[in-house]
């Protein structure tokens, strides 16, 4: 019985840890409340001014009159591009991730570039067409999508990550049937990989 603690004890820390009203605490349903418990997020802050001004830009961006279905914040870029109703197939296609790496990277190791993904610069798209010419294709790069058409295959890609559009190449090989479409990544924190 050493170490345990006595019964009047038991009851006295029930009466310290449950709430002032008179609950009846043999329900399973219910839990103890504490004012930690009561606390929200919500709870700080003035919320009748918040209140009030989540009202006021709802009701400014939403047309009493406008009957479409989906906000244009709702719509994912590049969506319009894609014509489901097309019978055409879908070419195969590999996306290759590319870094420029120089022998201050390999031997000294002296900046902050990975083999991982995020280190990358470039991103590489070859998109295989067999039986199709280079005077045939129709390829529109946006900045995080790849429209490409032939009169065999239809490709609507999204990119992984956003590019430069107006800054990419893309080359034709003629004896594989492989177009290949390198461009610079654009990402928030690249200054991070100088």
């Amino acid at each position: 019985m050493e170490g345990m603690l006595p019964h009047s004890s038991l009851m006295a820390l029930q009466d310290l840890l449950s709430p002032a009203d008179d609950i009846d605490q043999d329900s399973e349903d219910e839990k103890p409340q504490t004012a930690a418990s009561s606390m929200t997020p919500a709870s700080i802050g003035n919320s009748k001014k918040i209140a009030g001004k989540a009202v006021e830009r709802n009701n400014t961006t939403k047309d009493s009159n406008n009957k479409d279905i989906w906000d244009e914040e709702e719509i994912q870029p590049g969506a319009e591009n894609i014509d489901y109703d097309d019978p055409r197939p879908e070419p195969e296609y590999e996306i290759i991730y590319k870094q420029a790496v120089t022998t201050e990277d390999v031997y000294l190791q002296m900046s902050n570039k990975s083999q991982a993904t995020a280190s990358c610069d470039q991103i590489v798209v070859r998109i295989k067409l067999p039986d199709s010419k280079i005077s045939e294709i129709d390829l529109d790069v946006k900045k995080s999508f790849i429209d490409c058409r032939c009169p065999n295959y239809k490709l609507g890609l999204h990119l992984p990550q956003p590019v430069d559009h107006k800054s990419g190449k893309a080359e034709w090989n003629g004896k594989t049937s492989t177009l290949s479409i390198t461009l610079k990544m654009i990402r928030e924190y690249d200054f991070m990989n100088l």
